[in-house]
């Protein structure tokens, strides 16, 4: 049982490695980005409203998207343990976070950051735009996108780091690389897949 935080900036591969991480441990990646897109997609209300922050490259309001992570941390599936992409990003969400977890008699075990050259993220992101067609992945909103990870989210690591939960990882290579290095971080502070 863990739960865990994947951390990093955007084109880092965390999608990709939450789904191998969230297969490893048998527990469900929770990725709000997914379910945003998915509601923008369907074109929900609650899409409707994120898509407007979404499309200038700004994070959905923590009310939102703080609603929506209780609320998927209340499911059964989630008591054995869970993987968190992309939230929280915001020192307020991390408190929201905690006080979602204290009330289920639960903490964060581990944060791993995937750490990346903003070159590089660039470089993926251009990419992904491209072989998916994503309109939100456009050269000003990318990087926007990186100046609000910047600001907003990389406070974090200092909180989580301060909590001794924080395992840093090198996010570029070959993606077997990459989850090698991530199981043998999560193993050195006690978890195993």
């Amino acid at each position: 049982m863990v739960r865990m935080l994947l951390v990093g900036p955007p084109g880092a591969g965390k999608g990709t490695q939450a789904v191998l991480l969230s297969e490893a441990f048998r527990i469900p990646a929770i990725s709000t980005g997914d379910i945003f897109r998915a509601n923008v997609r369907d074109e929900t209300p609650l899409g409707v409203e994120a898509k407007s922050y979404m499309d200038r490259g700004e994070y959905v309001p923590d009310s939102l998207t703080n609603a929506l992570v209780a609320d998927r941390l209340s499911h059964a599936d989630c008591e054995r343990g869970f993987l968190l992409d992309g939230y929280p990003r915001t020192l307020d969400q991390v408190r929201a976070l905690d006080e979602v977890l204290a009330a289920q008699g639960n903490h964060l075990d581990i944060v791993v950051e995937l750490t990346a050259d903003p070159e590089i993220v660039i470089q993926r992101i251009r990419h992904r735009a491209a072989s998916q067609g994503r309109t939100d992945d456009t050269d000003d909103v990318l990087r926007n996108r990186l100046a609000v990870y910047t600001r907003e989210t990389a406070p974090l690591i200092d909180v989580y780091g301060g909590r001794g939960i924080l395992a840093s990882v090198d996010g570029i290579g070959a993606i077997d690389d990459v989850t090698g290095r991530i199981m043998e971080s999560m193993s050195a502070h006690g978890f195993s897949a």
